[in-house]
């Protein structure tokens, strides 16, 4: 009797835990109620195709014919909406700017979860459509990404050699280290509960923490890249930056810890928006330089 009850308890766990992690990919959806036009903003609403026959939802803004086109991603429960205090700036430094949804945010397709590679799926989508656009120079796209957005930027990144910049803004440097404490927030051991969580959302979601982590993807990123942190950020700690920066192997990789600033709040994004407009003026040009003079940006 003590056997069966013994085993009923550790199935009712096993199923509790599960439940739990599949309630954790689910994203409370927040629809957008402004626009860049909001904010002054010529704009044109874009529909991208993404994996699995979904469709993604963004605003372009274009900077004119032949512009750089910076791609930009919002963090988890967010929207393209929350990245318009950054987006805006710089298009007003004269870039054209991409603001995106991730599927099953904003006004993008539903999905059956979110992940992190899910995030970096549809900045690649919106990079493979921005660079069939008749106005658009393939060769001069960048991808701005912030918390889980900015991790996906810099997996998206990892993978590609068109990019002329990648600017990742809030990130964590390894899930594993997220799980964690989460699991010791919801005071579930790691040794062995919480290992064992952390294997079968590798599952689910189709990588290893080890191969999608900031700190290993960064490592695989040849263009010129910023990695960029609150100091006062709450969320995630500062030192997340640090970490993901000693990583870099390129040369071209700057670490920016910006005082004064949080994790996400709309002043902050505009106070940071000259640090950002100033790397991707000065990763283009020495694109530009290293090519010999092909044109490459503002």
């Amino acid at each position: 009797m003590l056997l069966v009850l013994g085993i009923v308890l550790i199935l009712g766990a096993l199923f509790a835990a599960r439940w739990a992690i599949w309630q954790g990919f689910r994203v409370d959806r927040v629809i957008e109620v402004g626009s860049p036009g909001d904010y002054g903003e010529a704009f044109t609403e874009a529909t991208i195709p993404a994996v699995g026959g979904k469709r993604l939802f963004g605003w372009l803004m274009s900077a004119g014919p032949g512009a750089p086109l910076i791609v930009v991603m919002h963090g988890w429960g967010a929207n393209a909406e929350s990245m318009l205090p950054l987006a805006v700036p710089i298009r007003r430094h004269g870039y054209s700017v991409l603001v995106i949804d991730a599927r099953s945010h904003g006004r993008s397709d539903q999905d059956n979860f979110s992940s992190m590679p899910r995030f970096a799926e549809d900045i690649d989508s919106a990079l493979d459509w921005a660079a069939l656009l008749p106005d658009i120079d393939p060769h001069a796209l960048a991808v701005l990404g912030h918390s889980v957005g900015g991790a996906a930027g810099l997996l998206a990144a990892s993978g590609r050699e068109n990019l002329r910049a990648v600017i990742s803004l809030s990130a964590f440097d390894h899930p594993e280290t997220v799980m964690r404490t989460y699991l010791s927030r919801a005071k579930v051991p790691y040794r062995p509960i919480g290992w064992m969580i952390c294997r079968y959302v590798e599952r689910i979601i189709g990588h290893t923490f080890d191969d999608i982590a900031p700190v290993a993807t960064i490592s695989r990123i040849r263009c010129p890249v910023l990695i960029g942190h609150g100091a006062d950020d709450l969320m995630v700690a500062p030192a997340a930056a640090s970490a993901i920066f000693a990583r870099a192997t390129s040369p071209m990789a700057e670490l920016a810890i910006l005082d004064g600033t949080g994790h996400d709040e709309a002043g902050c994004f505009e106070r940071i928006s000259l640090v950002l407009t100033d790397f991707l003026d000065r990763s283009f040009k020495a694109r530009e330089a290293i090519s010999g003079g092909m044109p490459a940006g503002p």
